[in-house]
């Protein structure tokens, strides 16, 4: 068997990680079962990870580096608003698509271990994507395109839903979704608030 570099054997374990999170649960999370998932032994895992603190960590670094950088690109850049959003939107949605289980694994643990410092990156990951919607939210509504009466506060804290809905329909639904029919759906609602 071909020996596998360091990144590459990290990157197989943490989407191991997600693969167990969305379809067996996160009860089911151990290292034995991670082992077996990729074919090594729990030896070899802590010689990549030392902790699985380590390895979620570095999972919330790949959605911030990932997702988050992306999403800011999206938001500085100098399209039209309603294509901003949608961009946005769909990049978000396609992300979580893509991850299966990764909302579920930093919820989770965060709140049942009570782990402060996975609470904090959760709050700056929750924190950017609120302050980037908003920002697209404002800059529609200063073309004058969008309804200058909306609160940009209520609508970004509302857009922060469709994020957890796309996970609760993933889970829901075994892994069926139709993303561009979500994101579609979900335009027309943004729309029919945003638009004067």
């Amino acid at each position: 068997m071909e020996r596998q570099s360091t990144e590459i054997r990290q990157e197989q374990i943490k989407q191991a990680v997600l693969d167990i999170i969305f379809t067996d649960g996160l009860k089911n999370l151990s290292t034995r079962n991670l082992a077996k998932k990729i074919g090594m032994s729990e030896g070899t895992i802590f010689r990549h990870f030392a902790t699985k603190q380590d390895i979620i960590l570095s999972i919330i670094a790949d959605f911030q580096n990932e997702l988050i950088d992306s999403l800011r690109n999206i938001a500085n850049s100098n399209v039209e608003s309603e294509q901003c959003l949608h961009d946005f939107l769909c990049t978000t949605v396609k992300y979580l698509t893509d991850n299966k289980g990764i909302t579920i694994l930093l919820l989770s643990e965060a709140s049942n271990n009570n782990d402060v410092v996975l609470k904090n990156k959760l709050q700056q990951i929750f924190n950017s994507q609120k302050e980037l919607i908003s920002k697209i939210i404002r800059d529609g509504i200063a073309t004058g395109k969008w309804d200058e009466t909306i609160s940009v506060e209520d609508v970004a804290t509302l857009y922060m839903g469709i994020p957890v809905s796309v996970n609760v329909n993933l889970v829901l639904s075994s892994g069926e979704f139709h993303l561009d029919n979500f994101c579609k759906r979900m335009m027309r609602l943004l729309l029919k608030i945003l638009n004067k």
